[in-house]
């Protein structure tokens, strides 16, 4: 019996080539900085991937029973391609810091450390032989099946069947339990961090506080976001220091996850809150879903409650205890259906009141919040009597109206900056600005998007794999680096990874600040007397208020 053949041996010179082009290209310009350990994960994995990718191509040419070269040809073949794709991975290793650095340039950050390229390769190597294993016992799972399924069917069905059931038992083992248990846990911790009350927080002994004495809603239900949002508001002295003496205290309504079961329960609670403090008294009154751990971003509803002087209250339920993209993997409808819940409930009650007397209704949402409250905003269903406006914050590329308004955009206008129509209804702008145009004048109802051109959540695309995205076609975003490149599935991947680390820069990829909030609620609102010194001196006193990013 001869003796195997040395495992070097069966790799594929395709294969080597293609993981080769494809870690290089991985290391190219990225719309937000990467730290070099995560510049080598995607390096390792994307290098992996298209390592596999070129061994298919190679296993369905001899399924075909097309030639193939002879065992010595292909021993040259191998060191050759082996040779080329160290040359390839070289080459992308040595360019990987003035790459990033374009990207830093941007973003007018300081350039990578001389350590980046070393750390990238160790890292990326690691990465591709832990993959490069898990494949290989892939396909040994595969081969096993083979030999069973070949006695049952012809050759290549047999192989056909293998391939498939040994697929279906990789994805069972990885989401039925690695993957459950994985969110099982963070629901656990995350709910568990939900719970804890700071010791420097005590519940507020102001009767009109949600929380307080006489509330509907309990301190200890309210989550800690949203005892973050009611406690740390700007007080009445803080807002007439700005705003006169004529200022108020805001009204912040919140209903943790906790104080019902039910999405409709919870939103009766909301709506009996917002009626005891008298928030529908107020002039302006504001619906607002949370991200999917509850946060409300203090840069959005701060900058509010300071421009409209106190009188203003916002409301907002609770709906998971997990981050954004956990959350919509875990249970994707819960959002959506408790913004919808509270936006019935905060409109059905609000219809009711006199037209001459009643508070101007908006909706706005940041991120996962931006996305519920498109998909339950009943346009049609308000014609007979709509509300005054929305603002939405760094809205995820499946959000509803975003992608209506991003694909029918006016074509000679960018998709980092869309102008929809006339400008009567839609406008859009970034932190480089956006709402001055040939607009006509504003109808009675306004929408606002603030997205900036580095966000990956807002460009990230499926079709990315097979196509530029038209963010990438000149003139593009000034926060986005010229030399940032479009490859075919490696920058899906790219576009992945920035997703996940879009909020390290305060002010551009997915990290929205009040400065920008500002420029976007005062196009919204159209408070009298609204300047660009008014709105330089409220930024000034934002930016003076504690980061509202958490570590």
């Amino acid at each position: 019996m001869p003796a195997p053949r040395p495992s070097w041996r069966s790799l594929s010179p395709v294969g080597l080539l293609v993981g080769a082009i494809f870690f290089a290209t991985a290391l190219t310009p990225s719309l937000v900085p990467r730290a070099p350990l995560l510049q080598g994960v995607l390096g390792g994995v994307v290098g992996a991937i298209g390592y596999e990718a070129g061994a298919f191509l190679a296993v369905i040419w001899r399924l075909l029973d097309l030639p193939v070269p002879d065992p010595r040809r292909h021993r040259r073949l191998l060191a050759g391609a082996a040779a080329l794709a160290l040359a390839i991975a070289g080459y992308g290793i040595a360019r990987s810091a003035d790459w990033q650095n374009a990207t830093r340039r941007v973003f007018d950050l300081p350039p990578v450390e001389a350590i980046h390229p070393t750390t990238i390769a160790v890292v990326a190597a690691l990465v591709a032989s832990v993959l490069w294993l898990l494949f290989r016992l892939f396909g040994v799972l595969r081969r096993r099946i083979d030999r069973t399924a070949s006695r049952l069917a012809p050759r290549r069905i047999g192989q056909a069947i293998g391939f498939v059931l040994a697929l279906w038992l990789a994805w069972a083992l990885i989401d039925g339990v690695l993957v459950r248990r994985l969110f099982e846990v963070a629901d656990a911790s995350f709910e568990a961090a939900d719970v804890f009350i700071r010791p420097d927080q005590p519940a507020p002994t102001d009767p009109m506080h949600t929380g307080g004495p006489g509330s509907r809603v309990l301190w200890d239900e309210m989550g800690r976001f949203g005892r973050d949002f009611v406690a740390t508001a700007p007080t009445r002295d803080e807002i007439a220091a700005f705003a006169g003496p004529g200022a108020m205290e805001p009204i912040r309504v919140y209903v943790g996850r906790r104080a019902a079961d039910t999405p409709e329960e919870r939103a009766e609670i909301a709506l009996a809150e917002l009626i005891r403090q008298g928030a529908f008294e107020r002039a302006v009154l504001v619906v607002t879903p949370p991200v999917g751990t509850g946060w409300m971003d203090p840069g959005a509803h701060d900058s509010l409650d300071f421009m409209l002087g106190g009188d203003v209250a916002t409301v907002a339920v609770q709906y998971s205890y997990l981050t954004s993209v956990l959350a919509l993997v875990a249970h994707p409808s819960y959002g959506v259906a408790q913004s919808r819940a509270l936006f019935d409930a905060v409109y059905g009650h609000w219809t009711t009141l006199p037209k001459e007397s009643r508070p101007k209704l908006y909706v706005h949402g940041l991120s996962q919040g931006a996305f519920n409250s498109q998909a339950t905003l009943p346009l049609l269903d308000m014609l007979a009597d709509p509300i005054d406006g929305a603002m939405w914050a760094g809205s995820p590329f499946f959000s509803s109206y975003w992608r209506y308004v991003l694909e029918r955009r006016r074509k000679d206008s960018p998709a980092w900056r869309p102008q929809f129509g006339n400008g009567s209804l839609v406008r859009s702008l970034d932190q480089f600005g956006g709402l001055d145009g040939d607009f006509a004048p504003w109808g009675p109802v306004r929408m606002v998007f603030l997205n900036y051109g580095s966000d990956p959540i807002v460009w990230f695309d499926p079709a990315a794999a097979w196509r530029q995205p038209a963010w990438l076609t000149p003139p593009r975003a000034p926060d986005v680096a010229p030399e940032l490149g479009w490859f075919p599935v490696v920058t899906l991947f790219q576009l992945g990874l920035d997703s996940a680390i879009s909020l390290d820069v305060p002010g551009f990829g997915h990290a929205y600040i009040a400065r920008d909030y500002i420029h976007a609620w005062a196009a919204l609102l159209d408070p009298p007397g609204w300047s660009p010194e008014r709105a330089a001196a409220l930024g000034a006193i934002l930016a003076a208020r504690p980061s509202p990013f958490e570590p």
